[in-house]
């Protein structure tokens, strides 16, 4: 058990905040003709394309036609960014709450891995249902790979936040889905957490830990 007083937390996205479900999508591309889609992404690793369009050194045209290279002719840009979108099941309205509550007591920051085309979907959902024009509305400070050419786990990405923003990393908590981000964080001193399947991140700030400033945890 930490005893460390927590002022700062870094936000993951995809799984911690939106829901999405990896399978949703692979299962929309292999349902256009690529039978073995799950071998080239999923949430533990991905094929280059898929980091390249993640880290902005792609456009989103780009991405789209690599891909059509592997589907029928009569593909369409629309049936490719359909599937692509399929990952995404929308921001639950209490995990929005949740952030407004919490940023009254802690410096709160993203830090997702992410592209344009994900981006501009969520960003629509974030303003028709919640009145956020983007996600500095809810952070502090926002850190998405496709505009900074960098991705988790890359250290370097930590490094950055921490050093722009001036964190000391044993006062930093970040929260993840994905098992193999946390490694880089805690060789960094960072404390963290893995949210695994079932958990919701709104969990952990119920009752008197909201109320507090002082967030024990398990490291």
């Amino acid at each position: 058990m930490s005893d460390k007083i927590i002022k700062n937390i870094i936000f993951d996205f995809g799984g911690v905040i939106i829901n999405i479900d990896y399978w949703r999508s692979i299962n929309a591309f292999i349902d256009m003709g690529y039978d073995n889609f799950d071998k080239i992404y999923s949430q533990a690793s991905q094929a280059e394309i898929f980091d390249k369009i993640d880290k902005g050194t792609i456009s989103a045209d780009e991405f789209r036609s690599e891909l059509m290279k592997f589907f029928p002719p009569d593909t369409t840009t629309k049936m490719i960014d359909d599937a692509w979108n399929a990952i995404l099941l929308g921001i639950p309205e209490h995990r929005v709450r949740m952030l407004e509550k919490v940023r009254k007591n802690y410096r709160i920051i993203l830090m997702s891995n992410t592209n344009i085309l994900h981006y501009e979907q969520y960003i629509k959902e974030l303003k028709e249902k919640f009145g956020y024009s983007d996600l500095s509305g809810l952070f502090e400070k926002v850190y998405l790979s496709f505009e900074l050419g960098m991705r988790k786990p890359d250290k370097k990405f930590f490094n950055l936040i921490l050093e722009e923003n001036h964190l000391k990393p044993e006062e930093t908590l970040f929260i993840d889905d994905s098992e193999q981000n946390l490694p880089p964080a805690q060789s960094l001193n960072l404390q963290t957490i893995f949210l695994n399947s079932g958990m919701d991140v709104t969990d952990l700030f119920e009752n008197e830990l909201l109320k507090s400033s002082l967030l024990r945890l398990h490291k």
